[in-house]
């Protein structure tokens, strides 16, 4: 039986191959290469949409540009759900890499929430986080934590270490 330790190791260090690519509709200054990367599981999209954003936005008007989101086969993506959570309920059975298309108009208003600042991501992070703990620990764990170990926790899912 596997115990606690292993499954956190997997899923703390998985990564997922993912390629995206621009949705062909959106108005470009010239052909947009496909941009890889390897996600981490725990992360969140929001997280690197910067990097997704300045590769793409080399090729965009920059009038044309909105808000990024990003969809899996035509379903619009959930930018408050882990990464690994996102690959399991939408791509599990596909081939690799993960094919996600960015979008940088129309944004789904009816299926996804607005993420205006990192901020945003942090206290549902921060959230989820006390939920957990609540379930399996009794708040033990996160009520024993500093204010710098809340902030070191969120760094280490920033930075993916």
């Amino acid at each position: 039986m596997t115990d606690d330790k292993d499954v956190l190791r997997d899923v703390w260090f998985g990564r997922i191959p993912t390629c995206f690519t621009l949705y062909q509709d959106e108005i470009t200054e010239r052909e947009a290469e496909p941009y890889y990367l390897l996600l981490p599981r725990i992360s969140y999209l929001t997280l690197v949409t910067d990097k997704v954003k300045k590769h793409f936005q080399k090729v965009m008007r920059q009038e044309e540009v909105s808000e990024i989101w990003f969809e899996y086969e035509g379903t619009p993506l959930k930018w408050h759900y882990p990464i690994g959570l996102l690959f399991d309920l939408h791509a599990s059975n596909t081939a690799l890499p993960w094919s996600i298309t960015v979008h940088f108009k129309n944004f789904p208003e009816k299926d996804l929430l607005h993420c205006h600042s990192k901020d945003v991501i942090e206290a549902h992070f921060m959230a989820c986080i006390k939920e957990a703990d609540a379930l399996k620990h009794k708040s033990q764990v996160i009520n024993e934590m500093q204010k710098k170990d809340h902030k070191q926790l969120w760094m280490g899912l920033q930075n993916g270490k």
